[in-house]
């Protein structure tokens, strides 16, 4: 898991650095691909088939792979049209709250300290996207409205990639939910530019090859600890994502860090400590 919250700190610079090359369902399509392809190796003697699955597995990958191409399709706007390190640290710091909230709606438990606990994440939230300085007009800015459906989009994804392994191997799940996103990516493709080779030089492959290992490797790490762990307490593994996030995008993009993404990534943390401390054997 530590080694997938790196993979994913550093992708939300390289995805903002690889959307100057291919538009935004050229890269989802080939990211997918990637994905794909890097699970072959794992799905040697694995039986593929999932014909025997129950009707409601079937259904929750279908979701999945429709939910993991809009993710992604959101995932790239935001990071072209916004700046990447707050980005990152607003949905990686929302996510779990969001998480542990739909699980607390099937559940139906929840307590003051609960609620208390998201109120801290909300206002977090909010900080970040400095919209009590700039009013409701920030979540138009700068592409912060795609990064509110990120946080959204994964958190429902995080909730039902824990329940649609119950009776599927993970490696199995993976295939077929990244195939689902792939497939839909390539009816909106743009086939002459990907035959462009001039724009696969050194730059977009290296930070294209962080943007896929994000995603074949990190991402697959995080659906088969969703189902190991629970789907709160591993989205909390995605607290660390934030540091690096800032720290990469300052670092290569020169991207500005404000006082109010410092605090407001701090308190959606401490949201989380609190939820995850109080709620260690709910989930």
């Amino acid at each position: 898991m530590v080694f997938a919250m790196l993979t994913w700190g550093v992708a939300w610079t390289s995805a903002k650095i690889i959307n100057a090359y291919l538009d935004y369902n050229n890269l989802v399509f080939l990211r997918f691909l990637v994905g794909v392809v890097s699970m072959f190796p794992f799905i040697i003697n694995k039986k593929l088939s999932i014909r025997d699955s129950s009707i409601s597995t079937k259904l929750n990958i279908l979701v999945v792979g429709i939910l993991f191409y809009l993710y992604n399709q959101c995932f790239f706007i935001a990071t072209d049209k916004g700046y990447a390190g707050m980005g990152a640290v607003f949905v990686t710091t929302t996510n779990p709250i969001i998480t542990f909230v739909i699980v607390s709606i099937i559940k139906r438990k929840v307590n003051y300290n609960d609620l208390f606990a998201i109120f801290i994440g909300i206002v977090g939230g909010c900080i970040i996207l400095d919209i009590f300085s700039l009013g409701l007009d920030a979540l138009l800015i700068s592409g912060n409205i795609y990064f509110i459906f990120c946080s959204l989009i994964w958190g429902f994804m995080t909730v039902l990639m824990s329940r649609g392994q119950v009776d599927l191997d993970s490696i199995v799940y993976i295939i077929y939910t990244y195939s689902i996103a792939s497939i839909i990516a390539f009816y909106f493709i743009d086939i002459p530019s990907l035959l462009n080779a001039q724009i696969f030089n050194f730059n977009f492959l290296i930070h294209f090859i962080i943007v896929c290992s994000a995603m074949s490797i990190g991402t697959s790490i995080y659906i088969i600890a969703s189902a190991r762990m629970g789907p709160v307490k591993s989205s909390t593994f995605i607290f660390s994502v934030p540091f690096i996030a800032m720290l990469t995008a300052h670092i290569i993009l020169d991207e500005y860090l404000g006082v109010n993404i410092f605090i407001g990534g701090l308190m959606s943390i401490l949201a989380i400590i609190l939820i995850n401390k109080k709620n260690n054997n709910l989930f």
